[in-house]
C-alpha cells in the first residue's frame, strides 16, 4: 500500500536518468551513469522549507524491470482508477484491439476498467522513459471523497507560516490564503491539501513566518504576463495540474520536455496524479530540481510532513463500468436552442474538455439578457449557487465531492433558483447570460464530474443528453452533437446547422 514505508536506499539500478535528444558523447554518457550511482544530496528547489527525512513509498502495483521489450510483448498491468482501454493503448504505444484480444474479459467492460483488474498489455517500447516512482494516488489528487472534512482555512490558521496573514482580492472580495486555497480547490476540483503542499514546498507558506519579498511576483514559477500575484499563480497551477492529470486519463498527454530540451516520456505504469505532478514540475523547475521534486525527498515528503503521511486505506475513485445517469438537454422542452460549443475546458485553458455550450434563441447577438430558461438535466439538489454558477448534485447529499454532479456556468443573477432547492429534471434553474468567466455571447456552459473527477464530454463515457452524443474535432469548441442519424455542428453562428430541441429525433 502507499502508506507502507521502506528503508531509504539509492542504488544505481533504481536510478532513472533522462538524456537529451541531442547527441552526446560516450564520455558524457559514462559520466552520467557514474553520477547516477553517487549519493544524492538534497537540492534546494527554492522552497526554503525545513529538511524532512526522506521516505520511500512502496508502489501499490509491482512494476517490472524497465528494460527493452520485444515488439508486442505482453507485460503485466493492474488496472487503476479511471483507466480505459483507449488510454492504455496510447500509453503502451499499442492499439485498443490488441489489448482486447489479449484480455478476453475486457469486451464485458463498457467504459472504465475495474481498479485492481489484472491485465496483459502488448507493449511497443519507446525510449526516454522517465521515473517509475508513484508520487501521489489519484484519490488524493482530486477534490473528492478523501477531502471531506478538510478545511484549508482552518488548517492554515493553525500553522506559523505567512499564508495565514496573506490577503488577496479574488472572486469579488478579499480572501485569506486558506480561503483562496479552498475556493480554487473547489472550482478546479483539485485537492486543497495538494495545493497547500505545493505552496509549502515552493514558498514555505506554512512554516516561514515572513513571506518572500517577491511573493506576488511569479511565486510558483509560472512567468506569464499579467499573472504575477499568488492568486493568479494558483489558478495557473491548478489548471496545469489538471492538464497533466486528465491528459494522462485520456491518453492525450504522454510526455513532457524539460527546460534543457530533454524529452521525458511518462512511464506507462504511472497513475494520473503522478503524471500531473511530473508534468507540473517539468514546466517550472530546472532538470536537477525537477528530478528531486518527483522523488521521495521532494514534494511528497512535504505532503507527508504536513498531513501525517498518506492514508493506508485506498479510496476507489472511479469504479469499473461507470455509467452516467439519464440526463436531458439543459433547456425548456419545445424550445429550439443552438449548440455553440463542442467539448472544451471546464475551467481555465487546459484539460479536461468536459464542458458543452448551448445558446438560446435571440433577436440580437452578444450578451443580451434572455427570458429563456436553463433547466435541470436530472433530478437533484442545488448544492451551491453563487454569481453565475450553480451546482446540481444528483445524489442529493449536498456535497459536490461525491457522486454525480453537473456544473452550470454563466447563469444570470436574476431569477436564479436558490441554494438547497430540490429539483426534478426539466425544472428551471435560471436564465443564460454572460455572467462569470469569459463569454462573448449569452449561453449556458455545463460539465459533469463524478466523485470530484471531471468526466470528459467526448470519452468512453460520453456526455449523453437525451441520446445526443458530443464528438470533438480535436480543437476546443469545435465538433458535433449526434443523435441517431441527425448531427448538428457546434458554431456561434446559431444557424439551422447548430439548432436542436429537447425530445427531437
Amino acid at each position: 500500500m502507499l502508506g507502507n514505508k521502506l528503508k531509504f536506499k539509492i542504488s544505481c539500478a533504481s536510478f532513472s536518468h533522462t538524456l537529451s535528444l541531442r547527441a552526446i558523447s560516450l564520455t558524457l554518457a559514462l559520466a552520467l551513469l557514474l553520477s547516477a550511482c553517487a549519493p544524492i544530496s538534497p537540492v534546494d528547489v527554492g522552497q526554503g522549507t525545513p529538511a524532512i527525512e526522506p521516505v520511500i513509498q512502496e508502489s501499490p502495483t509491482p512494476l517490472p524491470t524497465r528494460e527493452s521489450f520485444d515488439p508486442g510483448e505482453l507485460v503485466d498491468y493492474t488496472a487503476q482508477d479511471g483507466d480505459t482501454v483507449t488510454a492504455l493503448a496510447a500509453r503502451f504505444n499499442t492499439t485498443a484491439n490488441e489489448i482486447l484480444e489479449a484480455n478476453p474479459v475486457l469486451p464485458q467492460v463498457t467504459t472504465t476498467l475495474p481498479p485492481g483488474l489484472p491485465l496483459k498489455i502488448p507493449i511497443y517500447f519507446l525510449p526516454l522513459w522517465g521515473s517509475s516512482y508513484k508520487i501521489l494516488p489519484d484519490y488524493l489528487f482530486v477534490n473528492g471523497p478523501a477531502q471531506i472534512g478538510f478545511n484549508a482555512r482552518e488548517f492554515v490558521a493553525e500553522k506559523p507560516g505567512w499564508l495565514k496573514s496573506y490577503r488577496v482580492w479574488a472572486y469579488g472580495g478579499w480572501r485569506t490564503g486558506g480561503e483562496l486555497v479552498d475556493y480554487i480547490g473547489m472550482s478546479y476540483s483539485v485537492s486543497p491539501r495538494l495545493l497547500l503542499a505545493l505552496l509549502e514546498y515552493q514558498t514555505g507558506a506554512l512554516t516561514r513566518p515572513s513571506a518572500p519579498v517577491d511573493i506576488d511576483k511569479y511565486a510558483l514559477g509560472f512567468k506569464e504576463l499579467y499573472q504575477e500575484n499568488l492568486y493568479l499563480q494558483l489558478l495557473i497551477a491548478a489548471d496545469t495540474l489538471n492538464a497533466g492529470y486528465y491528459g494522462w486519463r485520456s491518453g492525450k498527454v504522454l510526455s513532457t520536455e524539460l527546460q534543457d530540451g530533454s524529452l521525458v516520456r511518462f512511464d506507462p505504469w504511472l497513475n494520473a496524479g503522478t503524471v500531473a505532478l511530473q508534468n507540473y514540475f517539468s514546466l517550472i523547475e530546472t532538470p536537477a530540481n525537477y528530478t528531486e521534486a518527483i522523488t521521495s525527498i521532494g514534494l511528497i515528503a512535504t505532503y507527508e510532513s504536513l498531513f501525517s503521511g498518506i492514508p493506508v486505506e485506498m479510496v476507489e475513485l472511479i469504479p469499473g463500468s461507470l455509467t452516467q445517469p439519464e440526463m436531458q438537454l439543459p433547456f425548456t422542452p419545445g424550445k429550439v436552442w443552438s449548440y455553440t460549443g463542442a467539448p472544451h475546458p471546464t475551467w481555465g485553458n487546459n484539460q479536461p474538455w468536459s464542458a458543452l455550450d448551448f445558446a438560446p434563441p435571440a433577436e440580437k447577438g452578444g450578451c443580451a439578457p434572455s427570458i429563456e430558461w436553463v433547466t435541470a438535466v436530472a433530478d437533484g439538489v442545488l448544492s451551491r449557487t453563487e454569481l453565475g454558477l450553480t451546482i446540481l448534485d444528483l445524489d442529493e447529499d449536498g456535497d459536490e465531492r461525491t457522486g454525480w454532479v453537473v456544473l452550470y456556468l454563466h447563469l444570470s443573477r436574476y431569477d436564479a433558483a436558490s441554494q438547497g432547492k430540490h429539483v426534478k429534471a426539466g425544472d428551471v434553474v435560471g436564465h443564460p447570460s454572460c455572467e462569470r468567466g469569459n463569454a462573448t455571447g449569452t449561453h449556458v456552459h455545463i460539465a459533469r464530474k463524478y466523485n470530484g473527477e471531471w468526466i470528459e464530454a467526448d470519452s468512453p463515457l460520453p456526455f449523453n443528453l437525451e441520446g445526443w452524443i458530443p464528438h470533438s474535432d480535436g480543437i476546443a469548441y469545435k465538433g458535433t452533437l449526434t443523435r441517431f442519424s441527425r448531427t448538428v455542428i457546434a458554431s456561434t453562428s446559431s444557424d439551422a446547422r447548430t439548432q436542436l430541441e429537447t425530445g427531437s429525433k
